[in-house]
């Protein structure tokens, strides 16, 4: 089992040494495609997944779901949060024991999903509606803010730029701007038309991109291999690309390698995470 740079405890300890930091960007990889980002002492944590329930859904079935990472923390013990995002209803993206225990620990926050997704973001986390920011891709419903972080909706493709029956998207990326900074969570994508194009007009400082690739074999939709999350890092002008969304489940995983190779040949910018490990934004894109 993978073990964390810091988890429980530490990690606990690590997070509130930051607290406190005036307009200093903190994140930290919490696993799979989950992120605490901390501004000024307002956490936002990014499609938490922080429980062994897809372990227990798939025991004994045809498709395991063996961890071969250890969790990083309780999330009932995770405190200041103000905002969650869930990019859509896989649960490694909208875990309801992640999201009901750390809502019981931070009654007043709010969640940020696709509109489409509604209803199954307020049955998993037992949020009412008036905490549920939902969005969708037209001018009029496509931004919302909470806390510190204005969030803007952007087309994710897992693998198809799929709809409800409204026409509504039930997969999203978020554009999240925090102070000077903009941040780029793709949620679970692969390379869809426009996609480098609607990014290079956003300037974003850093984007979090899934590199477990598609395989037929997995039975389960794919994303971006680590060489095409580089390729559009660069195409998109992003100063720098932390990659995600593996070493949780030993059937869906991959290598951070090759997006480690691909930068290098390209020139990007990047910077591979170990479990529990903080950085800061301006030691990641050089600006401060």
């Amino acid at each position: 089992m993978i073990r964390p740079r810091l988890q429980d405890d530490a990690l606990l300890s690590d997070i509130e040494s930051a607290r406190g930091d005036a307009n200093r960007l903190w994140i930290w990889w919490l696993g799979q495609s989950g992120y605490l980002v901390l501004w000024n002492g307002s956490g936002l944590l990014l499609d938490p997944y922080l429980s062994d329930s897809l372990t227990r859904k798939y025991q004994g079935t045809d498709k395991p779901h063996v961890r071969i990472s250890e969790r990083v923390v309780d999330p009932g013990r995770l405190r200041g949060i103000e905002v969650i995002t869930s990019s859509h209803t896989h649960t490694d993206h909208l875990d309801a024991e992640t999201l009901r225990a750390v809502i019981a620990a931070n009654p007043a926050l709010r969640m940020v999903g696709p509109e489409a997704n509604r209803v199954t973001i307020r049955e998993r986390s037992g949020l009412p509606d008036d905490r549920i920011r939902g969005l969708v891709l037209d001018p009029g419903g496509c931004r919302t803010e909470a806390g510190p972080f204005s969030f803007e909706a952007v087309p994710a493709a897992h693998e198809l730029l799929d709809v409800d029956s409204k026409g509504r998207p039930i997969y999203l990326g978020f554009l999240i701007r925090v102070g000077p900074w903009t941040l780029y969570h793709s949620g679970d994508t692969v390379l869809f038309p426009g996609m480098v194009e609607r990014l290079g007009l956003a300037r974003i400082d850093i984007a979090f991109l899934p590199i477990n690739g598609s395989l037929p074999e997995r039975r389960v939709a794919g994303n971006l291999w680590g060489r095409e999350a580089a390729q559009v890092a660069r195409a998109s002008g992003v100063r720098c690309v932390i990659p995600g969304h593996y070493d949780l489940f030993a059937f869906n995983t991959a290598s951070p390698e090759e997006l480690e190779r691909t930068c290098r040949l390209l020139g990007q910018r990047h910077r591979v995470l170990r479990l529990g490990e903080r950085v800061e934004a301006a030691d990641l894109t050089g600006v401060l």
